[in-house]
């Protein structure tokens, strides 16, 4: 088995509500809510669940793009949340992000090679010829030609600059990528493109990928694990055969029978939840979702379930729902 590269353990990410003349905190929104994850060195975690369950926060409070409120970030065993600016700089270029709006991300006023070139100027990475030519590498990497260096982000498609995103994600040879949502707002055409170039970076150069998106296809694509968040906290986990095979919480079975299925001759069960999402403001007590489960019992109201694997699951497939118990 690959070596750990990624520890996340009880990881806490909450915002504060300010209000009132003195700007006092008054309320807590939970964004992520005591997640536990692993990644071996050279897999793809898949992070799945609906808009607003704190999937971007996690990958940014992995990378301290968000301070975490509480919890651990271990990177090759060593606790990245303890670390302060300086000493947090050589994990940097450990880790990286791609980013869900390829245009956004991009600055508008910088070239390609301005925009490659940033990272390796600022952790002063080889000579001035040196990281021109690391530029023109990238572009190769990503099959961008050399007469992308000089032109601006509007002058590209919405994959072509998602693949210059890759390009600066790749510049300092990270250990691990947070791809948030990357394929998210392409074409279906082109995001079989850029998930085959993340798959060919990841067989040639051994990244790990947290690849967090809502498309359950998308997922189960590109992923040796997948991990299921719902409202701040992962409510099951385990290899991407087993969680799609036979999925245990009911809210995963929700999700995947919302997968289209390509044979117009066979049909699918939906499974429609009622009500909406509760609030991370004030999350309801007990399981997090039992006010839209169907098969909620009396016990999930008041207690919270605690990820454990249920009866004749495999090894490291797991389900917080009292239905295991």
């Amino acid at each position: 088995m690959s070596d750990v590269l990624l520890q996340v353990r009880e990881l806490k990410k909450y915002f504060p509500v300010r209000g009132g003349l003195f700007r006092r905190t008054q309320a807590q929104v939970r964004a992520v809510d005591g997640v536990d994850l692993e990644l071996q060195a050279g897999q793809t975690y898949g992070l799945v669940g609906e808009s607003g369950c704190g999937k971007s926060t996690l990958g940014r409070a992995i990378l301290r793009l968000h301070d975490p409120t509480g919890g651990q970030v271990l990177l090759d065993g060593t606790d990245i949340t303890q670390l302060d600016r300086q000493a947090l700089m050589p994990y940097r270029r450990r880790m990286q992000m791609i980013f869900q709006d390829p245009y956004a991300s991009l600055s508008p006023r910088r070239t390609v090679a301005q925009t490659l070139r940033e990272p390796l100027d600022l952790h002063r990475i080889g000579t001035p010829a040196e990281r021109d030519e690391r530029v023109r590498e990238l572009l190769d990497v990503v099959g961008m030609g050399p007469r992308a260096l000089n032109r601006y982000p509007h002058e590209f498609s919405g994959g072509q600059r998602q693949r210059i995103g890759i390009a600066r994600a790749l510049a300092l040879d990270p250990s691990l990528i947070v791809a948030d949502e990357p394929v998210s707002a392409l074409d279906v055409s082109v995001q079989s493109q850029v998930l085959n170039l993340v798959a060919d970076l990841q067989r040639e150069r051994g990244i790990s990928f947290l690849f967090i998106a809502h498309d359950l296809a998308v997922i189960q694509h590109v992923s040796n694990v997948v991990g299921v968040m719902y409202l701040g906290k992962i409510v099951e986990s385990g290899s991407a055969s087993a969680v799609y095979r036979g999925p245990k919480h009911p809210y995963t079975k929700a999700l995947m029978s919302a997968i289209p299925v390509p044979d117009p001759t066979r049909g699918r069960s939906r499974i429609v939840l009622e009500g909406d999402v509760p609030s991370p403001r004030n999350p309801p007590p007990g399981c997090p979702f039992h006010p839209r489960c169907p098969q909620a019992m009396d016990r999930c109201r008041s207690e919270v379930p605690v990820l454990k694997r249920p009866a004749g699951a495999e090894t490291g497939h797991v389900v917080s729902c009292h239905l295991y118990d």
